[in-house]
């Protein structure tokens, strides 16, 4: 799938397309269903499917000091955005130009412009435009007189609740990820690079793959049964600390996972860290000995939960 600019005209073959347009934090089931919706309106007509996204996050624009709250990154995003049937991705780059483009400019400058679009499909609660002057139905009016269709999905109920991004957030809070995978259609997962770290887990034989949290929202910290994912294609099953480590000095953040019975070097590798199950929050203890005692028993519950999905 190829990855366009927001802030170029397309190139000719993707231009006149159905543009999926939102944040698609966690591209959970909602968004999906918005992306179905424009795949397949652009299926229908034979133009191309197009998902348009913002990077960084509006949020993280208007306020840079708000605690990490993302649940993907671009590139995952854009990898679903492919599994999810799109011909390409269009990326908003998120800066104060953006920013101060009133409702009306955004369509006419981005949308009618830029992409020179045939159709535009969002969520019922899509805002856009300076100080979120433009809703869904004022979208729909201009794609009247700017000769396109704007159409928005329904919210998609799980448990007759809406889903959303905020409550899968609250479910990682919670120390809930199996609540938060049902929302998502698939285990939350932290991408990242594995840097070398101070070598204590590999000294008393849990050996650990570091990687650091970066914008990720901060599930609840503790213990995790987890699955790993290598450059590859490997699946790895393990036990994963997320958090400080409150056993040792400096307090230091990092997801740690410990894979089973791996030896490889994972060293400046990317890998995801999939959060399966909660096993218990972060503790302190008598000595190495009872904090060796503790790992070995969750690293067996870890395996006990991972071998019966």
């Amino acid at each position: 799938m190829q990855r366009l600019d927001g802030g170029s005209a397309v190139p000719p073959s993707w231009g006149g397309g159905i543009v999926a347009l939102g944040n698609f934090d966690g591209f959970h089931l909602g968004h999906q269903a918005v992306v179905a919706r424009a795949v397949a309106a652009a299926r229908d007509r034979g133009l191309p499917a197009l998902v348009a996204t913002f990077d960084p996050h509006p949020r993280a624009f208007f306020r840079p000091d708000t605690p990490p709250f993302r649940l993907s990154t671009i590139e995952q995003r854009l990898r679903l955005f492919e599994a999810a049937g799109a011909d390409a991705a269009v990326v908003f780059r998120f800066d104060a130009a953006l920013a101060a483009l009133t409702a009306e400019d955004f369509v006419a400058e981005r949308l009618t412009g830029l992409l020179r679009v045939a159709g535009v499909v969002t969520g019922e609660d899509f805002a856009f435009g300076r100080a979120k002057g433009g809703n869904v139905g004022m979208l729909a009016d201009l794609g009247r007189t700017g000769g396109f269709v704007a159409e928005a999905v329904a919210p998609v109920g799980l448990d007759g609740i809406a889903v959303s991004s905020s409550r899968i957030r609250d479910a990682l809070r919670d120390g809930r990820p199996g609540d938060a995978a049902r929302l998502l259609t698939r285990p939350f997962a932290v991408a990242g690079k594995v840097a070398h770290g101070d070598k204590v887990g590999r000294t008393i034989g849990y050996p650990t793959a570091n990687v650091a949290m970066g914008d990720y929202l901060r599930p609840a910290y503790g213990i995790y049964a987890v699955r790993g994912r290598l450059p590859d294609g490997t699946v790895l099953d393990g036990a994963a600390n997320l958090g400080i480590r409150p056993q040792f000095t400096p307090p230091k953040e990092l997801l740690e996972p410990h894979f089973f019975d791996f030896a490889g070097d994972l060293y400046g590798q990317e890998i995801a860290v999939e959060l399966i199950e909660y096993l218990r929050p972060e503790a302190t203890f008598d000595g190495l000995p009872a904090l060796m005692a503790q790992m070995e028993a969750d690293c067996a519950r870890a395996r006990a939960i991972l071998t019966s999905l």
